[in-house]
C-alpha cells in the first residue's frame, strides 16, 4: 500500500461540513430522528473517506506494478493526491497512464460490488441498503467517472497530459 497519509486542515472542515449536510438530508428526506440522522450522517461521511482510500489503493497497486510505487497520500478538502518520491526518475508516459488508471478502475470495481450489496439488501432496513448504495454512488460518480473528467488536478488531466505527450513523442 502506501507508507504515509498526510492530512491538510481542510480535510477536517470538509468532514464536518459533509457530516452536517448529510445529517440534514437524512433527517429531512428520510424522516430519521435526530440521533439516527446524526449517526447515519457520520456513517455515510466516513464511507466517503473509505471510498477515497479504495481509489488511492487502486493507484497504489497500479504504481507498484510499474516498479515506481507511491509513497503516500495527501488528503485535502474531500479529495486526495497520490504522493510519489521527489527524486523519482523521468518516467515514460505509459507508466504515468497506468498509475493514473489504477484509481478509477478500483473505484469502478468497488462501485459494482457496493451496488450488488445494495441490491441484495434492498428489502432490509433502510440504513442497511443506504450505506452500500451511497458507497456505490460516491465511488462511481466522484472517484470513478468523476476522476476522469479533466479538472486540472485529477486523473483525467493526468491521462490527457501523458496521452498527448505520448502522441507528440510518436510523431517526432
Amino acid at each position: 500500500m502506501f507508507q504515509v497519509v498526510k492530512v491538510r486542515p481542510s480535510t477536517s472542515l470538509t468532514f464536518a461540513i459533509l457530516w452536517a449536510i448529510i445529517t440534514y438530508l437524512v433527517a429531512r428526506f428520510l424522516g430519521f430522528g435526530l440521533v439516527a440522522a446524526i449517526l447515519t450522517g457520520l456513517a455515510l461521511t466516513s464511507l466517503h473517506w473509505v471510498v477515497l482510500f479504495v481509489h488511492h489503493f487502486g493507484h497504489s497497486v497500479a504504481a507498484k506494478g510499474t516498479g515506481f510505487p507511491m509513497t503516500g497520500v495527501l488528503l485535502w478538502w474531500g479529495l486526495a493526491t497520490s504522493l510519489y518520491p521527489r527524486d523519482e526518475p523521468e518516467l515514460p508516459a505509459t507508466l504515468h497512464i497506468r498509475r493514473a488508471l489504477g484509481g478509477p478502475i478500483a473505484s469502478l470495481a468497488f462501485s459494482l460490488l457496493a451496488a450488488a450489496l445494495a441490491w441484495l439488501l434492498r428489502g432490509e432496513m433502510l440504513v442497511a441498503w443506504l450505506l452500500p448504495a451511497f458507497a456505490a454512488f460516491d465511488s462511481l460518480f466522484i472517484f470513478g467517472i468523476g476522476s476522469l473528467v479533466p479538472l486540472g488536478f485529477n486523473d483525467g488531466s493526468t491521462l490527457i497530459r501523458w496521452s498527448t505527450s505520448r502522441s507528440r513523442n510518436r510523431a517526432a
